[in-house]
């Protein structure tokens, strides 16, 4: 009997460090996924949907297992909606907590600052996790800035948020505008913005840029601003060669030398600092400008001043051998 017993005990045992084993291997021990994988959880999902998608995509051995692992021995808390990564042999209770605990993958696409809506077209077109069509966004209509978005999430609705943004963004800085503005409408502001941040690419000399502008308004000289003689040709590419004489002279609703005022609509899309800038440009009497040479620009009141600017410059491109 007391043999029976020990017997008994033994198998017991043995069934009790067996079963052991195989929750230890099953929920703490490696598992069968073999590289770093994404997994996404919709939002609504339960715990038992994204177990069959870890299943399908190799990350779990079984769904049923997994549940009742999770159910005895893992944390209460709700799974969380997005886009997930997991590690080559992930455990179980790891996979877990990532679910519940995790921080979601991120994605960027970023739209830089002056970009031209056929280049915000051609980025997010490029972009393999977005899903669907859009067209060429109209100029102006999006906000340069980095945007989140979703494996699998619609082209559109990425677009959507960015147009959105510049909705907001010409709003409030329209409500805060300056009397010295020449900007009469917000899409006034838009255009002109554009002009300013294809001008120059030196953030802090924006307000100076929209300033020149605005008193070549009042004073209803032409702008003479080269990218709106680009922008006709390219539709806001870069052009590539230098701008030809008949360009200069082309009536087309943009060349600001062949017209003045401000040209039709906007030439690139402008971040919110031009927009503020020409809304508040800087005080200054400036009419001109031109490239100091170092990445800047050197403005003047008077053409005698820039034209000697323009020899100066003129000297620092001889001196590098550019001319």
């Amino acid at each position: 009997m007391i043999r029976r017993l020990i017997a008994l005990i033994l198998i017991l045992g043995l069934i009790g460090v067996g079963a052991a084993a195989w929750i230890s291997r099953d929920w703490w021990g490696d598992g069968p996924l073999q590289a770093e994988t994404s997994i996404r959880v919709e939002k609504g999902d339960t715990l038992a949907a994204a177990a069959r998608r870890l299943e399908k995509a190799g990350a779990i051995r079984s769904t049923t297992n997994f549940l009742r692992f999770a159910r005895r021995f893992g944390s209460e808390d709700p799974i969380r909606a997005g886009e997930f990564q997991f590690p080559p042999h992930v455990s179980g209770a790891q996979i877990l907590d990532i679910l519940q605990h995790g921080t979601p993958v991120q994605r960027l696409v970023t739209i830089p600052e002056g970009m031209a809506s056929i280049l915000v077209y051609e980025r997010l077109m490029a972009v393999p996790e977005l899903t669907g069509q859009i067209a060429v966004p109209a100029e102006g209509s999006v906000l340069p800035d980095s945007y989140s978005y979703e494996a699998g999430e619609p082209r559109a609705a990425v677009l959507a948020r960015m147009q959105t943004a510049m909705r907001r963004a010409l709003d409030e800085a329209w409500a805060a505008r300056k009397p010295t503005t020449v900007a009469r409408t917000p899409r006034e502001a838009l255009i002109l913005a554009s002009i300013v941040e294809k001008e120059t690419g030196v953030a802090s000399e924006r307000p100076m840029v929209a300033s020149v502008y605005t008193n070549r308004v009042r004073e209803g000289m032409k702008l003479q601003a080269d990218p709106t003689v680009i922008y006709p040709i390219t539709k806001g590419k870069p052009l590539g060669r230098r701008i030809r004489r008949s360009e200069l002279n082309a009536v087309n609703g943009y060349n600001t030398y062949a017209s003045a005022g401000l040209p039709a609509g906007p030439i690139a899309n402008p971040s919110r600092a031009a927009i503020e800038a020409v809304l508040d440009p800087a005080k200054s009497a400036a009419l001109y400008f031109v490239a100091d040479g170092k990445g800047g620009h050197v403005f003047a009141k008077t053409l005698a001043e820039h034209n000697a600017n323009v020899q100066r410059f003129y000297a620092i491109r001889r001196s590098r051998g550019e001319m």
